[in-house]
């Protein structure tokens, strides 16, 4: 198993891969800006989920190195405690109390404090959902009933409003299952997620740079017509291919308008076998009701030429980052995992 140490990242560059990641940029860009295997990128994101760690930084509030120095100094002089806190403007509590943890007036050295004081603030805190078996219980179990995080947390807000204690963000939930399960969610509930993702992923997320999801000559979903935006017309579909395990795929077509969905069991995830399985499923359909589909970027529509010919349909693409705008699909996808093993 990867971890954290074993890609040979410096602490600079676990944080530059942080940044990269939360601002979306792909595993292949990150790899080549850090000249590192994308095998080793891979590993250290997939052990927290997909949500890169953040780059530790001292509290606004806390005791600086520079002012260690000067306590140090200042005991060393023969200053009182009030005299010290005087000169570096803190509370004199705050003096006495960072003397006494550190060694007392005798012993107080500034660097080994100021070691301490950042070792002790790296002390790992209990998430809310280990510390709330309540909470934890009902978040575990609409879990299990397939419930997303997000409705979970709405949930809660409606059903308890004035008990803040039963209150939790999606994030908070997304987080204790992919960083924080010992001791709070068990990871076995990932699986009730419906993206099925084995690590989450920034909003603005992109495949830039992996060239296997380049589209050639595709018509971008902005120069649809009007019409198809608004929904106003029939026959215009949504099209995507759900991919389990054991080598199975569904390809996937839902009609904006009415919402109707169309399986078509897909035996070959290959562009071409993608093409004819879902040509031939859309030509069983009223011509009237064959106006035009739109997909995603995956390899798997890049026949999408031959497609629109046997179909008889124009194609479109979503732009890249871009998924919300095939957002009727979407959504059936997530739905339709719950009751699809994968």
């Amino acid at each position: 198993m990867a971890q954290l140490g074993r890609p040979g990242l410096s602490p600079k560059e676990k944080a530059e891969l942080g940044r990269r990641w939360r601002q979306g940029e792909s595993l292949s860009d990150i790899a080549r800006a850090l000249k590192k295997g994308g095998g080793s990128i891979f590993g250290v994101l997939r052990l927290r989920g997909g949500i890169a760690p953040v780059e530790r930084d001292r509290s606004p509030i806390a005791l600086t190195r520079g002012q260690r120095e000067e306590i140090s100094r200042g005991l060393a002089a023969g200053l009182s405690i009030r005299t010290v806190a005087d000169l570096i403007e803190r509370a004199p509590s705050t003096v006495s109390r960072e003397i006494t943890r550190n060694g007392g007036l005798g012993r107080y050295r500034a660097a080994e404090a100021d070691e301490n004081a950042w070792d002790r603030a790296r002390r790992p805190k209990k998430c809310l959902l280990a510390t709330n078996g309540k909470l934890r219980s009902i978040v575990a179990n609409k879990l299990k009933l397939q419930w997303s995080p997000q409705q979970i947390a709405g949930w809660l807000k409606t059903q308890f409003p004035k008990n803040y204690d039963l209150h939790v963000s999606h994030e908070t939930i997304y987080r204790t299952l992919f960083v924080q399960a010992r001791g709070a969610l068990k990871k076995e509930l990932r699986q009730h997620l419906r993206s099925g993702r084995v690590m989450r992923r920034a909003r603005t997320a992109t495949n830039k740079g992996q060239t296997r999801y380049q589209i050639v000559d595709g018509v971008s979903i902005s120069d649809r017509p009007p019409g198809i935006e608004s929904r106003a017309v029939s026959g215009h579909w949504e099209g995507d291919l759900l991919c389990g395990s054991r080598n199975s795929q569904v390809a996937t077509l839902v009609e904006r308008k009415s919402r109707f969905t169309m399986l078509v069991k897909v035996t070959r995830r290959d562009a071409l076998t993608v093409a004819k399985a879902m040509s031939r499923q859309i030509r069983s359909l009223p011509f009237k009701l064959r106006r035009s589909v739109t997909f995603d970027r995956g390899p798997e529509f890049a026949a999408h030429k031959k497609f629109s010919i046997a179909a008889g349909v124009k194609v479109y693409f979503c732009d890249p980052q871009s998924p919300w705008r095939r957002g009727t699909n979407e959504n059936t996808n997530r739905l339709l995992r719950q009751y699809f093993p994968d």
